[in-house]
């Protein structure tokens, strides 16, 4: 497998697939992992599945929670892990993370970035992200690219070492507020849009989840009319926040909880074409 970036498009580069051939993909966003609100148990169920599966790891931004630096509001002493409580918290919470994702760092491909990582850029002037990335290529002889807070993966297929076929995925952390109604659903009629040369968009950020096709009636380049599926999929994280509902940021809010969990992609071969099945875990 052949990974590489350019102008923030990571391809995957994918050869040698046969009749029975099948791939799993785990889409992980908002884990959140230095937070005492994490599910780190959780976290670690689903990642030890993508390692037993040989599946491709991919993080969609707020891997780190990191609010509690000296300049920022939001910081509390009483929220901080043991091992973070040092003057050093920034360099601390990279070593933190980098020692829970080393088992597993072969098999990521991107972390993206998230709104927590680029406010620590912009107010502290330090990317977690890179540091992440660098400490765990380094120290596990990793491949780990690192994502934008939006851009695009290629996945590119070579089978019966001939035939070539392509799947393109957007993905985008993620804006604006909780959306209790809708659950951010109405975006993806928005994204569908502005979007149509991706087969599958991925959002984080308001910690909701769904995974929702989105048929669409397609004509060649060479005049034949087909139909195909542009999958829209939201990870929830693993932060579970809103705890027994006594209190804290969001129960004062008046927000309600969130699930917890992660989307898998199952990518199987279906004659000369890669077709994808999304699949929601939340535990």
């Amino acid at each position: 497998m052949k990974i590489e970036t350019r102008n923030n498009v990571i391809t995957v580069g994918i050869d040698g697939i046969k009749a029975e051939w099948e791939q799993d993909i785990l889409l992980v966003s908002d884990q959140h992992h230095d937070s005492p609100f994490c599910d780190r148990k959780l976290e670690k169920n689903h990642l030890d599945e993508a390692l037993g599966k040989n599946a491709l790891i991919f993080f969609g931004g707020d891997t780190f929670d990191a609010m509690q630096g000296k300049k920022d509001p939001r910081a509390s002493y009483d929220n901080l892990d043991p091992e973070l409580k040092t003057d050093k918290y920034f360099d601390a919470v990279v070593s933190f993370n980098a020692k829970f994702y080393a088992p597993y760092a072969k098999q990521i491909v991107m972390m993206g970035q998230g709104n927590h990582e680029t406010s620590v850029i912009k107010h502290n002037s330090i990317d977690l992200i890179n540091r992440l990335a660098y400490m765990l290529n380094k120290e596990n002889d990793a491949n780990v690219q690192v994502g934008g807070y939006g851009g695009w993966v290629r996945l590119m297929f070579t089978m019966d070492s001939t035939k070539r076929f392509s799947l393109n995925m957007k993905y985008f952390h993620g804006s604006g507020g909780d959306a209790p109604v809708t659950r951010g659903v109405i975006q993806t009629a928005r994204q569908a849009v502005y979007l149509p040369d991706a087969d599958i968009v991925w959002n984080g950020h308001n910690h909701n989840e769904y995974a929702l096709p989105i048929q669409r009636e397609r004509l060649s380049n060479t005049g034949v009319l087909y139909q195909d599926t542009q999958w829209h999929v939201r990870t929830p994280g693993y932060k579970n926040e809103y705890a027994d509902g006594s209190g804290g940021f969001m129960v004062e809010k008046g927000m309600p909880p969130k699930p917890l969990g992660c989307v898998w992609l199952h990518l199987y071969r279906a004659g000369n074409k890669i077709k994808i099945k999304a699949i929601q875990d939340v535990r």
